[in-house]
């Protein structure tokens, strides 16, 4: 090893020994011991920076399409946040680049039409999706032949046929797909869990789930948004699938990986003019063993809203907002509000949790993001379809 100090032979250290003082002798082991030390300090320190360098590195992303209103949202990110590095966007669209690159003052350079193309001068360890729900199992073919962990926007895809075929693919190419969902950086949907897990609540028996807005339409969507939003082959449905999945995935969450028993849903259109060609408003209904869950998505809300009530065998709690809860144990005791304390990283905005998946720190399994979650949460979304399509109540069973 360099830069070691040489061991002396016992003759030669005890001539040596014989030939200077006995202050120099320990004065000569102490400096010994010393620069030993400060070699040792210089090599951990070196690995200690070399790993935390390694951990500061962003992760390299690529956006996959521009047709999914909520890529607006990174895009707004992107100047501010480090855990993720653009590298590229790709739509085949050009007068659709051309707006958001002029929208939000955009390097050209990072435009392609074309993932082939992207991959010919870039290499992404991750892709971003915002195309129509139903190019993402497309989009996850393209990303695994490549060996790219995909993160796509909820949900998952449009039918059960199609998440089978993604949970094959990231099988067999050893790669991540994660679903990303507003509500799962909410603090106050953690809160609830937590209330869960400490056993606080109780037995879970009910929970009520309310997601949606006024539309598509009447809260201003892009043209090219709204276009697949009201069209069931790009979107799967209406509301029942745009918001519908929102419940599904929280319901699926709180029961760990739990299949319901039955499925039973309505759906109907009441503003035929405007989304003649899929449902507006929606009511799922998961049957458990011992609990059931209400599921109101829809485009007909007064305003924006999503919200999440558990009712357990000991109380209730209630998140009313993204960070606030309410609360009540007793009959005797008076409901109270809280602020739910803010999500810790990774696990507190989609791109760290992204980040953390891409370098192996963090194996989603069970929790909202990850794709086992969200094949059951398609199973669920398949089988409401199929219960407005016929009138019956569907019957479930875990998948294999």
């Amino acid at each position: 090893m360099k830069n070691q100090i040489p061991k002396l032979t016992p003759a030669k250290e005890a001539a040596q020994c014989r030939a200077r003082p006995p202050h120099r002798d320990k004065i000569t082991h102490m400096l010994s011991r010393v620069l030993r030390f400060s070699l040792i300090l210089t090599a951990a320190l070196g690995l200690c920076c070399s790993y935390s360098q390694a951990q500061s590195e962003p992760v390299r992303v690529a956006i996959v399409g521009l047709e999914h209103g909520h890529v607006g949202g990174f895009l707004h990110q992107f100047p501010t946040q480090h855990e993720a590095q653009l590298v590229g966007i790709v739509d085949a669209d050009a007068a659709l680049r051309a707006r958001y690159q002029q929208q939000f003052h955009l390097d050209p350079g990072l435009f392609y039409p074309t993932l082939d193309d992207l991959l010919a001068h870039q290499h992404p360890q991750a892709l971003l999706v915002y195309t129509s729900v139903g190019e993402h199992r497309h989009v996850i073919e393209e990303a695994a032949a490549h060996n790219l962990d995909v993160m796509v926007e909820k949900p998952l895809t449009i039918s059960l046929d199609d998440a089978l075929a993604i949970r094959r693919l990231a099988r067999e190419h050893h790669i991540q797909v994660l679903v990303n969902y507003e509500t799962t950086w909410y603090s106050s949907n953690r809160l609830l869990y937590d209330l869960l897990q400490q056993g606080r609540l109780g037995e879970i028996r009910k929970v009520i789930v309310r997601d949606g807005h006024q539309g598509p339409k009447e809260i201003g969507v892009q043209p090219e948004f709204l276009k697949w939003l009201t069209d069931p082959a790009l979107n799967g449905a209406g509301a029942l699938y745009d918001f519908g999945c929102y419940g599904a995935d929280e319901m699926t969450w709180f029961m760990h990986g739990e299949t319901p028993l039955n499925v039973t849903a309505v759906a109907q259109t009441d503003k035929p003019q405007t989304y003649p060609r899929v449902d507006d408003d929606a009511t799922i209904i998961l049957r458990y063993k011992t609990a059931q869950a209400v599921l109101l998505p829809s485009w007909n809300w007064t305003f924006g809203v999503k919200n999440t009530e558990v009712y357990g065998t000991r109380g209730y709690a209630f998140a009313e907002t993204p960070t606030e809860v309410r609360e009540r144990f007793s009959e005797h005791s008076p409901e109270e509000t809280l602020t739910a304390p803010p999500l810790a990283p990774p696990q507190d905005t989609s791109l760290h949790y992204l980040a953390a998946v891409v370098r192996g720190d963090l194996h989603p399994q069970g929790d909202l993001t990850a794709l086992d979650t969200n094949v059951i949460v398609m199973q669920i979304l398949d089988a409401a379809r199929e219960s407005v399509r016929t009138g019956k109540t569907i019957n479930l069973h875990p998948l294999p």
